[in-house]
Protein backbone atom coordinates (compact mmCIF):
# COMPACT_ATOMS: atom_id res chain seq x y z
CA UNK A 1 0.00 0.00 0.00
CA UNK A 2 1.36 3.61 -0.96
CA UNK A 3 1.28 6.45 1.45
CA UNK A 4 1.70 10.13 0.26
CA UNK A 5 4.41 11.71 2.74
CA UNK A 6 3.71 13.72 4.97
CA UNK A 7 0.02 12.20 5.37
CA UNK A 8 -1.91 10.84 8.15
CA UNK A 9 -1.06 7.58 7.26
CA UNK A 10 2.55 7.71 6.42
CA UNK A 11 3.32 9.54 9.83
CA UNK A 12 1.80 6.92 11.49
CA UNK A 13 4.10 4.30 10.16
CA UNK A 14 7.01 6.33 9.90
CA UNK A 15 6.46 9.15 13.00
CA UNK A 16 9.23 11.93 12.90
CA UNK A 17 9.62 15.41 13.62
CA UNK A 18 8.77 16.22 10.12
CA UNK A 19 5.38 14.44 10.52
CA UNK A 20 4.59 16.16 13.37
CA UNK A 21 5.52 19.73 11.44
CA UNK A 22 3.55 18.97 8.34
CA UNK A 23 0.87 17.30 10.42
CA UNK A 24 -0.30 21.14 11.05
CA UNK A 25 -2.26 20.89 8.54
CA UNK A 26 -1.60 18.35 6.15
CA UNK A 27 0.80 20.39 4.28
CA UNK A 28 3.81 22.32 5.20
CA UNK A 29 3.07 25.73 6.74
CA UNK A 30 4.42 28.66 5.18
CA UNK A 31 5.95 31.29 7.60
CA UNK A 32 3.74 33.71 6.91
CA UNK A 33 0.44 31.48 8.03
CA UNK A 34 2.08 31.91 11.36
CA UNK A 35 3.50 35.22 11.28
CA UNK A 36 -0.34 36.78 10.89
CA UNK A 37 -1.39 36.89 14.35
CA UNK A 38 2.99 38.75 14.80
CA UNK A 39 0.84 42.30 13.93
CA UNK A 40 0.16 41.72 10.88
CA UNK A 41 -3.82 42.18 10.16
CA UNK A 42 -6.16 39.76 9.82
CA UNK A 43 -6.72 37.90 6.74
CA UNK A 44 -10.18 39.02 4.40
CA UNK A 45 -13.10 36.52 5.17
CA UNK A 46 -13.77 33.89 3.19
CA UNK A 47 -16.62 34.15 0.92
CA UNK A 48 -19.22 31.88 1.79
CA UNK A 49 -19.99 28.71 0.30
CA UNK A 50 -22.66 28.39 -1.94
CA UNK A 51 -26.11 26.83 -0.89
CA UNK A 52 -26.25 23.07 -0.90
CA UNK A 53 -29.09 21.76 -4.14
CA UNK A 54 -32.06 19.72 -2.66
CA UNK A 55 -32.72 16.94 -5.22
CA UNK A 56 -36.03 14.79 -6.00
CA UNK A 57 -38.40 17.70 -4.35
CA UNK A 58 -41.42 16.49 -2.59
CA UNK A 59 -44.72 18.46 -4.49
CA UNK A 60 -46.12 20.81 -2.00
CA UNK A 61 -49.61 19.17 -2.28
CA UNK A 62 -48.11 16.38 -0.06
CA UNK A 63 -47.05 18.52 2.72
CA UNK A 64 -50.15 20.65 2.80
CA UNK A 65 -51.72 18.22 5.38
CA UNK A 66 -49.09 19.14 7.84
CA UNK A 67 -50.94 22.77 8.43
CA UNK A 68 -53.44 20.73 10.35
CA UNK A 69 -51.20 19.46 13.05
CA UNK A 70 -50.26 23.07 13.61
CA UNK A 71 -49.54 23.55 17.65
CA UNK A 72 -50.99 19.73 18.15
CA UNK A 73 -48.37 17.50 19.88
CA UNK A 74 -45.90 15.91 17.68
CA UNK A 75 -47.15 12.63 18.21
CA UNK A 76 -50.52 13.26 16.55
CA UNK A 77 -48.81 14.15 13.16
CA UNK A 78 -46.79 10.55 13.84
CA UNK A 79 -50.06 8.76 13.73
CA UNK A 80 -50.59 9.78 10.56
CA UNK A 81 -50.14 7.50 7.47
CA UNK A 82 -48.85 10.67 5.13
CA UNK A 83 -46.26 11.53 7.33
CA UNK A 84 -44.92 7.73 7.73
CA UNK A 85 -44.93 8.23 4.00
CA UNK A 86 -42.87 11.71 4.33
CA UNK A 87 -40.16 9.93 6.66
CA UNK A 88 -39.42 6.89 3.79
CA UNK A 89 -39.05 9.94 1.24
CA UNK A 90 -36.55 11.90 3.46
CA UNK A 91 -35.01 9.15 5.23
CA UNK A 92 -31.41 7.36 3.58
CA UNK A 93 -31.39 3.71 3.40
CA UNK A 94 -28.46 3.14 5.79
CA UNK A 95 -27.66 1.02 9.23
CA UNK A 96 -26.88 4.21 11.91
CA UNK A 97 -25.45 3.54 15.41
CA UNK A 98 -27.94 4.65 18.16
CA UNK A 99 -26.80 2.43 21.21
CA UNK A 100 -27.13 -0.50 18.93
CA UNK A 101 -26.88 -1.04 14.67
CA UNK A 102 -30.56 -0.42 13.35
CA UNK A 103 -31.50 1.41 10.52
CA UNK A 104 -31.31 5.19 10.62
CA UNK A 105 -35.53 4.97 9.92
CA UNK A 106 -35.75 3.04 12.94
CA UNK A 107 -33.66 5.57 15.07
CA UNK A 108 -35.29 8.23 13.52
CA UNK A 109 -38.78 6.84 14.61
CA UNK A 110 -37.77 5.94 18.02
CA UNK A 111 -35.75 9.74 19.22
CA UNK A 112 -39.43 10.72 17.39
CA UNK A 113 -41.50 8.86 19.82
CA UNK A 114 -40.00 10.81 22.82
CA UNK A 115 -41.71 13.84 25.16
CA UNK A 116 -43.69 15.47 21.87
CA UNK A 117 -43.64 19.53 21.28
CA UNK A 118 -46.07 21.19 19.47
CA UNK A 119 -45.62 21.30 15.98
CA UNK A 120 -44.18 24.32 14.90
CA UNK A 121 -45.66 25.92 11.54
CA UNK A 122 -43.97 29.51 10.24
CA UNK A 123 -45.08 31.79 8.01
CA UNK A 124 -47.52 28.77 6.60
CA UNK A 125 -44.83 27.38 5.16
CA UNK A 126 -41.82 25.81 7.42
CA UNK A 127 -42.80 23.13 9.75
CA UNK A 128 -41.05 21.66 12.54
CA UNK A 129 -42.03 18.07 13.96
CA UNK A 130 -40.33 17.13 17.22
CA UNK A 131 -39.20 15.98 20.92
CA UNK A 132 -37.73 17.36 23.54
CA UNK A 133 -36.15 13.97 24.80
CA UNK A 134 -36.53 10.03 25.73
CA UNK A 135 -35.07 7.74 28.04
CA UNK A 136 -32.74 5.65 25.53
CA UNK A 137 -29.30 7.83 25.69
CA UNK A 138 -31.16 10.96 25.82
CA UNK A 139 -32.44 10.67 22.34
CA UNK A 140 -34.15 13.17 20.42
CA UNK A 141 -35.45 14.55 16.89
CA UNK A 142 -37.21 16.64 14.81
CA UNK A 143 -37.92 16.83 10.53
CA UNK A 144 -38.56 20.01 9.42
CA UNK A 145 -40.29 20.49 5.85
CA UNK A 146 -40.52 23.41 3.70
CA UNK A 147 -43.56 22.83 1.75
CA UNK A 148 -43.13 25.72 -0.25
CA UNK A 149 -39.95 24.10 -1.82
CA UNK A 150 -40.57 20.83 -1.41
CA UNK A 151 -37.57 20.20 0.95
CA UNK A 152 -37.14 18.46 3.56
CA UNK A 153 -34.80 17.43 6.42
CA UNK A 154 -34.39 15.53 9.78
CA UNK A 155 -32.42 15.06 12.86
CA UNK A 156 -31.02 12.25 15.70
CA UNK A 157 -29.50 13.67 18.54
CA UNK A 158 -28.69 11.35 21.57
CA UNK A 159 -25.38 10.14 23.82
CA UNK A 160 -23.40 7.95 22.14
CA UNK A 161 -21.34 5.40 24.63
CA UNK A 162 -19.36 3.61 21.58
CA UNK A 163 -16.11 6.36 21.98
CA UNK A 164 -17.25 9.16 19.22
CA UNK A 165 -17.63 12.17 20.41
CA UNK A 166 -20.60 13.43 21.82
CA UNK A 167 -23.38 14.30 22.07
CA UNK A 168 -23.94 14.43 18.95
CA UNK A 169 -26.89 15.70 16.42
CA UNK A 170 -26.63 14.25 12.69
CA UNK A 171 -28.72 15.81 9.93
CA UNK A 172 -29.92 13.79 7.09
CA UNK A 173 -31.60 14.07 3.81
CA UNK A 174 -32.15 11.73 0.96
CA UNK A 175 -32.48 15.18 -0.93
CA UNK A 176 -28.61 15.77 -0.47
CA UNK A 177 -26.03 14.11 -2.88
CA UNK A 178 -22.93 15.99 -1.31
CA UNK A 179 -19.94 14.49 1.10
CA UNK A 180 -18.86 18.33 2.28
CA UNK A 181 -21.17 20.87 3.81
CA UNK A 182 -21.16 23.19 6.28
CA UNK A 183 -24.09 25.06 8.06
CA UNK A 184 -24.43 27.98 5.92
CA UNK A 185 -24.93 25.97 3.32
CA UNK A 186 -28.39 25.36 4.36
CA UNK A 187 -31.41 27.68 4.57
CA UNK A 188 -31.47 30.32 6.57
CA UNK A 189 -34.97 29.28 8.00
CA UNK A 190 -33.50 25.41 8.82
CA UNK A 191 -30.86 26.58 10.65
CA UNK A 192 -33.15 28.66 12.78
CA UNK A 193 -35.62 26.24 13.41
CA UNK A 194 -32.93 23.97 14.53
CA UNK A 195 -31.58 27.05 17.07
CA UNK A 196 -35.21 26.89 18.44
CA UNK A 197 -35.77 23.18 18.97
CA UNK A 198 -32.06 23.19 20.43
CA UNK A 199 -33.41 25.78 23.03
CA UNK A 200 -36.30 23.84 23.50
CA UNK A 201 -35.15 20.00 23.25
CA UNK A 202 -31.65 21.72 25.89
CA UNK A 203 -29.70 20.75 23.43
CA UNK A 204 -25.83 22.77 23.95
CA UNK A 205 -25.50 25.42 21.04
CA UNK A 206 -22.93 23.59 19.88
CA UNK A 207 -21.94 20.17 19.46
CA UNK A 208 -20.92 17.44 17.27
CA UNK A 209 -22.72 17.92 13.68
CA UNK A 210 -23.03 15.24 11.55
CA UNK A 211 -25.27 15.00 8.24
CA UNK A 212 -26.40 11.58 6.14
CA UNK A 213 -26.84 12.32 2.53
CA UNK A 214 -28.80 10.10 0.11
CA UNK A 215 -25.98 7.70 -0.26
CA UNK A 216 -26.07 6.83 3.49
CA UNK A 217 -22.44 7.42 4.99
CA UNK A 218 -21.94 9.83 7.55
CA UNK A 219 -19.93 13.52 7.35
CA UNK A 220 -18.95 16.09 9.56
CA UNK A 221 -21.75 19.18 9.50
CA UNK A 222 -19.05 22.13 9.52
CA UNK A 223 -19.66 24.68 11.73
CA UNK A 224 -18.98 28.07 10.29
CA UNK A 225 -21.20 29.87 11.72
CA UNK A 226 -19.60 33.31 13.36
CA UNK A 227 -20.81 33.67 16.84
CA UNK A 228 -19.21 36.99 17.56
CA UNK A 229 -21.51 38.31 14.44
CA UNK A 230 -24.68 40.23 15.62
CA UNK A 231 -27.62 42.14 13.66
CA UNK A 232 -25.99 46.21 13.56
CA UNK A 233 -28.82 47.55 15.78
CA UNK A 234 -28.14 44.82 18.65
CA UNK A 235 -24.96 45.08 21.05
CA UNK A 236 -22.11 42.81 20.32
CA UNK A 237 -21.40 40.08 22.51
CA UNK A 238 -17.96 40.05 24.85
CA UNK A 239 -15.22 39.07 22.56
CA UNK A 240 -13.79 36.96 24.88
CA UNK A 241 -16.86 34.65 25.17
CA UNK A 242 -17.90 34.64 21.32
CA UNK A 243 -14.40 33.63 20.70
CA UNK A 244 -13.96 30.90 22.84
CA UNK A 245 -17.57 29.48 21.07
CA UNK A 246 -15.58 29.97 17.66
CA UNK A 247 -12.71 28.18 18.86
CA UNK A 248 -14.83 25.48 20.65
CA UNK A 249 -17.07 24.95 17.59
CA UNK A 250 -13.08 24.43 15.52
CA UNK A 251 -11.95 21.54 18.09
CA UNK A 252 -15.79 19.49 18.06
CA UNK A 253 -15.35 19.42 14.18
CA UNK A 254 -11.87 18.58 14.25
CA UNK A 255 -12.27 15.90 16.38
CA UNK A 256 -15.37 14.86 14.29
CA UNK A 257 -13.46 14.82 11.48
CA UNK A 258 -10.66 12.89 12.49
CA UNK A 259 -13.13 10.30 13.97
CA UNK A 260 -14.98 9.99 10.56
CA UNK A 261 -12.15 9.77 8.41
CA UNK A 262 -10.37 6.87 10.27
CA UNK A 263 -13.53 4.83 10.70
CA UNK A 264 -14.61 5.90 7.01
CA UNK A 265 -17.27 7.91 6.92
CA UNK A 266 -19.40 4.68 8.16
CA UNK A 267 -22.92 5.97 9.90
CA UNK A 268 -22.39 3.09 12.38
CA UNK A 269 -19.02 3.59 13.01
CA UNK A 270 -18.28 2.65 17.07
CA UNK A 271 -14.69 2.93 17.18
CA UNK A 272 -12.56 5.73 19.01
CA UNK A 273 -9.07 5.84 17.29
CA UNK A 274 -6.98 8.67 18.25
CA UNK A 275 -4.04 7.87 16.31
CA UNK A 276 -0.35 9.16 16.73
CA UNK A 277 -1.01 12.24 13.95
CA UNK A 278 -3.83 13.86 15.80
CA UNK A 279 -1.78 13.81 18.93
CA UNK A 280 1.11 14.68 16.96
CA UNK A 281 -1.45 18.01 15.37
CA UNK A 282 -2.47 18.91 18.98
CA UNK A 283 1.11 19.22 20.08
CA UNK A 284 1.95 21.61 17.03
CA UNK A 285 -0.85 23.60 16.98
CA UNK A 286 -0.13 24.55 20.82
CA UNK A 287 3.22 25.23 19.74
CA UNK A 288 2.12 27.45 16.51
CA UNK A 289 -0.60 29.38 18.50
CA UNK A 290 -0.38 29.39 22.69
CA UNK A 291 -3.10 31.16 23.81
CA UNK A 292 -4.33 33.48 21.18
CA UNK A 293 -7.46 31.94 20.23
CA UNK A 294 -8.04 33.00 16.56
CA UNK A 295 -4.45 31.42 15.72
CA UNK A 296 -6.26 28.56 16.99
CA UNK A 297 -9.44 28.85 15.13
CA UNK A 298 -7.65 29.24 11.62
CA UNK A 299 -5.48 26.52 11.98
CA UNK A 300 -7.99 24.12 13.65
CA UNK A 301 -10.62 24.64 10.90
CA UNK A 302 -7.20 24.23 8.42
CA UNK A 303 -7.27 21.05 9.79
CA UNK A 304 -10.74 20.36 9.34
CA UNK A 305 -10.80 20.92 5.76
CA UNK A 306 -8.03 18.72 5.29
CA UNK A 307 -9.26 15.62 6.81
CA UNK A 308 -12.86 16.42 5.22
CA UNK A 309 -11.04 16.68 2.00
CA UNK A 310 -12.06 20.14 1.91
CA UNK A 311 -8.39 21.42 0.84
CA UNK A 312 -6.35 24.73 2.56
CA UNK A 313 -8.45 28.13 1.82
CA UNK A 314 -5.63 30.21 1.61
Amino acid sequence: MRFFFGSPRYCKLVFTPVCAALLLTGFMLQPSAVAQDAGAPPPAPEPPPPPVVFENRIPPAELAFLNDYANQPSKEAFKDKRFHKLMKMVTPNTTYHYGRDMALSEASELVLDGTSLPVDVRDGRYVTVGTRGGSYLSGKGFVWFDMQEGIALGGVFFHPVNGEPTPTLAIFSRQLRTDNLSMSQLPVAFAQAVAEWSSVASVRPITVRYFIPDNGRKYVLVHDEDYCDHPENAPAPPQDECQQMNADAADIDVNAAYFMQETHNQANATAWMLGEDQVAWIGVRTQTCGIVVACRIRVTRQRVRVLTGGGIRR
